[in-house]
């Protein structure tokens, strides 16, 4: 019997072949690419990968060895795929994105729209963000309102929240950047902190009923288990919440807002920091109907679909792995009327002029079902 070492010496030599096989595989690769540059044919090839994986898989001598010959070689291909892309992307073929770049944003005499009403947390992101360009913003009922007034040309930029820290994302709005295609163009986020408000006089013990948004009792979560005797309400928006217990005028009513929603409303504050997450932040998206970005952009957000079958977000995500590109998050979201199939969000760093975002776009526009670049902006 072979001893460790013996064994071990016996795989170097194994390896060091693989290796020297790998690189020779590869610069054939290299050799397709300039064949495909010159004829124009594209770089993925399903029918021919499948055909390929199958012949493969079928030498195994086990049904072990069969599964890993087909897992070996799928990451073979897909390497093979990565090093085309990269040199057609160098060889200058590359369909660039519908994007206008700009050397930076006018947001001056900007109609800005945000949902809710009078002193809603998105309405104190919009005046982070634009600062003394905020003057002329108004408010609509719903986030699908705000995305209207885009489309038809009411206004220029919507700010609609997309995920907090505590409560995680804003489903509607994911779903709502695909269906209008409209485009992000900055973020803000800004730190949460909820208040109970009340009417003038009235106490703590009075409260039977507490108004906010759903997202807002969610971060308030763990305040509220401690008064399970109250009936929660939820609203369209945090301050709607405090309009309205103002506009009832009742003592057992009270709203989840902010501290400067009180003092719009002239509404008592009874708690201060009630929520969970003491840390808790909202991160806001800017949205406007032009598919621009800047120089300075450094953040990409994209949505795709995939084929629904076992390693594809897998192979979609290896893109920006190979392309050395960092993704700071990723989100799922069930496809309508295609019960457990999902579009993914990702976001990641970079800009569309970088030849690595290039790259990895080619290669996620050719292998993917379905790819929307939804913005490239600051962060």
């Amino acid at each position: 019997m072979k001893n460790l070492l013996e064994l071990r010496d016996e795989i170097d030599v194994i390896d060091k072949q693989i290796v020297a096989l790998y690189q020779q595989r590869m610069q054939i690769a290299a050799e397709v690419a300039e064949y495909k540059i010159e004829t124009g044919k594209k770089v993925f090839d399903k029918d021919r990968e499948m055909e390929k994986l199958a012949t493969l898989s079928a030498l195994g001598d086990s049904a072990f060895n069969r599964h890993g010959i087909r897992e070996l070689f799928e990451q073979i291909m897909s390497i093979s795929r990565k090093r085309q892309y990269q040199l057609m992307t160098e060889h200058g073929i590359y369909e660039k994105p519908d994007f206008e770049e700009l050397d930076t944003l006018d947001y001056k005499n900007a109609r800005i729209v945000f949902q809710g009403t009078e002193g809603a947390y998105t309405q104190l992101a919009l005046k982070q963000y634009f600062g003394e360009d905020a003057g002329n913003s108004y408010h609509v009922e719903t986030w699908r309102d705000a995305m209207e007034a885009i489309a038809r040309g009411d206004a220029d930029y919507a700010v609609l929240p997309i995920e907090n820290s505590s409560a995680g994302i804003v489903s509607e709005n994911y779903d709502l950047m695909v269906e209008y295609g409209h485009c992000i163009v900055g973020e803000q986020i800004i730190k949460i902190e909820h208040a109970l408000l009340g009417v003038p006089g009235a106490k703590l013990s009075d409260i039977t009923d507490v108004y906010s948004h759903p997202q807002a009792l969610m971060q308030c979560a763990r305040y509220l288990e401690g008064h399970r005797e109250w009936e929660k309400h939820s609203l369209k928006n945090t301050a709607m919440a405090a309009q309205k217990v103002r506009e009832d005028g009742m003592r057992h009513k009270a709203a989840i807002a902010s501290r400067i929603t009180a003092e719009i409303y002239g509404l008592d504050v009874l708690e201060e920091g009630i929520q969970d997450n003491k840390q808790n932040a909202t991160r806001f998206i800017i949205v406007t109907g032009k598919h621009v970005f800047t120089r300075k952009a450094n953040k990409i957000s994209i949505c795709f679909e995939g084929a629904h079958e076992t390693g594809s977000l897998y192979h979609m995500l290896s893109h920006l792995i190979y392309n050395g590109i960092n993704m700071d998050h990723i989100e799922s979201r069930p496809l309508p009327e295609r019960n457990w199939e999902y579009r993914f969000f990702v976001d990641f760093e970079g800009n569309l002029n970088d030849p690595a975002v290039q790259n990895a776009l080619r290669g996620l526009s050719e292998e993917t079902t379905r790819l929307q670049i939804l913005g490239n902006y600051e962060a």
